[in-house]
C-alpha cells in the first residue's frame, strides 16, 4: 500500500511507529530549580555523534501544570542538565510505572521503586539500578514543527556502566538484554546478536 501522509493510512493503528523500529529508550532523569527529581522513558531517541559523545531525544506532547510541554524538558530548560538511564529487560516494570502523566514534583524513581544515585559531573540523579548512564550538559534544545515538539541535544560529560556486564573488555548487551520500544504497544529485547564484518575488514 502507499498513503500520503496527508491524507492518512486508513488503518486501525497509525503505523508510523512500528516502521521505525526497534527504538532505544532514554529513560531520562532531571529535576528542577529547587532538586524535585524526574524520570521519564523516550523512544524517540539516539546518539549523533562520538567524537564529542551527544545524543539526542524528542519530546512529543505536554502536562497540563508545564508550559506547553513536559516536565523533562522543562527540567532540563532549568537546569541545563539531564541523565540518559538505558532501561534492561529486567527494569521494564518499573520503566512501564514511569510513563504516568504524574503531577509536577511527585517522585517518579519512588513511584518505580528505583534507587536514586549520584552523579559525579551533574546535579540530578541517575538510576542506580540502570545497566549504563550516560551524564548530559544540554547543548541545544530545538522547537520541532507541532505544537508541542522539541528535539534536545545534549553532550555527554560522564560515563557508567555496572561491571557485570563488561566481558573481555566488551559491554555486553546480552548480560543486561536492552529493552527496545516497537509499534503500538509492543516492546523487544535484546537477548543475541551477531557481528558483521564490512567490506575490507
Amino acid at each position: 500500500m502507499f498513503y500520503r501522509a496527508e491524507d492518512g493510512h486508513g488503518l486501525p493503528h497509525n503505523p508510523f511507529k512500528a516502521i521505525i523500529s526497534p527504538r532505544p529508550i532514554a529513560w531520562i532523569s532531571t529535576q528542577d530549580g529547587a532538586g524535585v527529581p524526574n524520570l521519564a522513558p523516550y523512544s524517540f531517541f539516539n546518539g549523533v555523534s562520538d567524537a564529542p559523545m551527544q545524543v539526542m531525544f524528542a519530546s512529543t506532547g505536554a502536562k497540563d501544570d508545564q508550559d506547553g510541554t513536559k516536565d523533562t524538558v522543562a527540567n532540563i530548560r532549568e537546569t541545563g542538565e539531564f541523565c540518559v538511564n538505558i532501561v534492561s529487560h529486567a527494569l521494564m516494570q518499573a520503566m512501564n510505572v514511569s510513563t504516568e502523566g504524574f503531577d509536577k514534583g511527585v517522585n517518579e524513581f519512588e513511584k518505580a521503586g528505583l534507587t536514586a544515585a549520584h552523579c559525579n559531573t551533574i546535579g540530578c540523579p541517575r538510576v542506580y539500578e540502570a545497566p549504563a548512564s550516560l551524564e548530559c550538559k544540554l547543548d541545544q534544545i530545538i522547537r520541532l514543527k507541532g505544537d508541542t515538539n522539541y528535539m534536545v541535544i545534549g553532550e555527554v560529560t560522564g560515563v557508567h556502566l555496572q561491571d557485570d556486564c563488561i566481558v573481555d573488555g566488551i559491554f555486553d548487551v546480552t548480560k543486561y538484554q536492552p529493552l527496545a520500544r516497537l509499534g503500538y504497544r509492543d516492546y523487544a529485547k535484546v537477548s543475541e546478536v551477531f557481528s558483521l564484518a564490512r567490506p575490507g575488514d
